[in-house]
């Protein structure tokens, strides 16, 4: 796959990866069946719940098309999903309004086949909003939220660290930070001295401010087309404030 987040065919997959079912994703091939559906393991499996308030407030950073930000809606009373594509956020906003969209789904070369993927059952649309920025400079006026995700992000930004060196003055004492990376460095995206080398690098620059709390490997699974998959294992982590 190119990169490149406007275009239709990478939107599609991307509606395919945060809403397709085993099914929808592998078809009758065999396949990591545990991979499918990435972005809401990331909320279901790093969140702790119970830490939340009763009106707690949620930031999906790097949302796509916004799978994750609807498994937010399910614990939290609000979630800002924040995407620097313009076509994943329009999409994402369709799904938010309508609840379901229309995607052509590539078979093989230029063959598609029409899918159709809705939003999950017992979210919460409502809550949700969604709007294009760049992660690496956040407006000051976002205020505090009581969790935040980052999803594979880092290793997509110009500077990271300008990303984790914001984190703190967004998430209040005891509040979430869930963080999944596969540390996918390319120079296409991130110049090589911005590159963060594993979990020890990452640990130092968080522990100053962030404990960690629990961390698990997360398989993720992206559908090129019928018979090609684009498959990684994330460093998933939760990180709680000092």
């Amino acid at each position: 796959m190119n990169g490149d987040y406007e275009d239709p065919v990478m939107v599609a997959a991307y509606v395919l990866f945060h809403y397709g079912s085993t099914s929808d994703t592998l078809g009758a091939l065999p396949g990591p069946v545990n991979a499918v559906r990435f972005p809401q393991r990331c909320v279901r499996e790093l969140l702790d719940s119970a830490r939340l308030p009763s009106a707690a407030r949620a930031l999906d950073l790097g949302c796509a098309v916004g799978g994750s930000t609807f498994e937010f809606s399910r614990s939290c009373a609000s979630v800002l999903g924040l995407d620097y594509s313009r076509a994943f956020i329009q999409t994402a906003e369709t799904l938010r309004q309508s609840g379901q969209i229309s995607i052509p789904l590539t078979e093989m070369a230029d063959a598609t086949r029409p899918h159709s993927a809705c939003i999950p059952e017992g979210s919460h649309p409502e809550r949700i909003q969604f709007q294009t920025g760049d992660a690496t400079i956040l407006p000051l006026d976002l205020g505090k939220f009581d969790v935040i995700l980052a999803a594979n992000l880092l290793c997509r930004l110009t500077n990271p660290l300008h990303l984790l060196e914001r984190f703190p003055d967004l998430i209040p004492p005891g509040g979430q930070l869930l963080l999944t990376t596969p540390f996918s460095w390319l120079e296409a995206f991130t110049p090589r001295k911005n590159w963060i080398l594993g979990a020890p690098a990452l640990t130092e620059i968080l522990a100053k401010n962030f404990i960690l709390d629990h961390e698990i490997e997360l398989p993720f699974l992206i559908r090129e087309h019928a018979r090609k998959f684009q498959y990684g294992i994330a460093w998933g982590t939760r990180w709680i404030r000092k």
